[in-house]
């Protein structure tokens, strides 16, 4: 393996929040970035770094494809975040999920083993392959048990790390991720949809915040600090999966209170909860050990309060730069 000062990394999915992070990051330690895209390739803008990385086109449902682009990048470390992840897609469609969620890194950890016996493999998983667990807080030692399509290939793609890793000798670990958010989070997720729904409301540009439900509860950290943790999996002598946690859930109740509160208003004035909006009834608190992570040096840096700040403040700043433009 070489130097961080000249090493390769290829990220799938490098244009989400979790991939322009950790883009940031690597280049920042000296790192060559090469992204992945299935629509085309081309390049992309680091905001934090005001810097382009090189996007490469790839159909991670293509055996051939991945193969391909192991063997022109030859990379040192592989992030393989790229997946349909929103909430509105855990069971839309559960075909296209198992291919992209589930066997996408199995092509990858089989190209690996034929052409790059020496690339380290980190595949990001979810809280939800524990969705149906009765046991909490979670680690790396509880059963998997999906409830839906998404945590189900989720699941299959961990266990064929462990099995690529036991069988073949691979760098392969899995990254348990529990909720991450930030300002680069999508807007059809939960957080987003608060804290930009409070900065139209704080600038007088709606009137009220709907959502489906305010006690369930989520283990929420922040995503600039979980990729780091990603980071520090594929740094060690063995390759072991662990949980990326921060070990404390709040509520949406708690996100919106905090939210509101930033910019001086009573969340209680302004939210309105309806029920079609609902996700499932919550069997068991989806709360994260993170004794394992931050036995490797791992320490979450942004609290959850600081968290909804970061997050409000970016969409009152967005928002009023759009008013500007006029």
């Amino acid at each position: 393996m070489n130097t961080h000062s000249n090493k390769t990394a290829l990220i799938t999915g490098l244009r989400g929040q979790d991939g322009s992070y950790l883009a940031e990051y690597l280049i920042t330690k000296g790192y060559h970035v090469v992204g992945t895209s299935h629509t085309k390739a081309g390049t992309f803008r680091l905001p934090a770094l005001n810097t382009d990385v090189e996007i490469k086109q790839l159909d991670l449902g293509s055996v051939t494809e991945v193969k391909n682009m192991i063997d022109k990048v030859h990379p040192d470390e592989i992030y393989n975040f790229a997946a349909r992840s929103s909430s509105a897609q855990l069971f839309d469609d559960p075909i296209a999920t198992a291919e992209i969620n589930g066997l996408a890194a199995v092509r990858f950890l089989e190209a690996i083993r034929e052409i790059s016996p020496e690339t380290r493999f980190c595949q990001a998983a979810s809280s939800e392959i524990f969705a149906g667990t009765l046991v909490s807080p979670q680690d790396e030692t509880t059963y998997y048990c999906p409830i839906n399509a998404y945590g189900s290939a989720k699941a299959y793609a961990a266990n064929m790390v462990k099995a690529y890793r036991l069988s073949h000798g691979l760098f392969a670990s899995t990254a348990i991720l529990y909720n991450h958010e930030s300002p680069r989070r999508g807007m059809d997720y939960v957080t987003r949809k608060i804290s930009h729904t409070v900065a139209m409301i704080a600038l007088g540009q709606a009137n009220e915040l709907v959502l489906g439900a305010l006690d369930n509860r989520r283990d929420w950290g922040f995503a600039s600090d979980y990729v780091r943790a990603m980071w520090l999996m594929l740094q060690q002598q063995d390759a072991e999966d662990c949980v990326i946690a921060t070990g404390v859930s709040h509520s949406v109740r708690d996100f919106c209170k905090i939210a509101f509160s930033h910019v001086g208003l009573e969340y209680r004035d302004y939210v309105r909860v309806d029920p079609q909006w609902a996700r499932r009834t919550e069997m068991v608190e989806l709360r994260g050990n993170p004794a394992k992570i931050k036995n490797l040096g791992w320490e979450a840096s942004v609290s959850f309060a600081d968290l909804v700040y970061m997050m409000v403040d970016a969409d009152l700043t967005q928002l009023n730069s759009n008013l500007n433009k006029f």
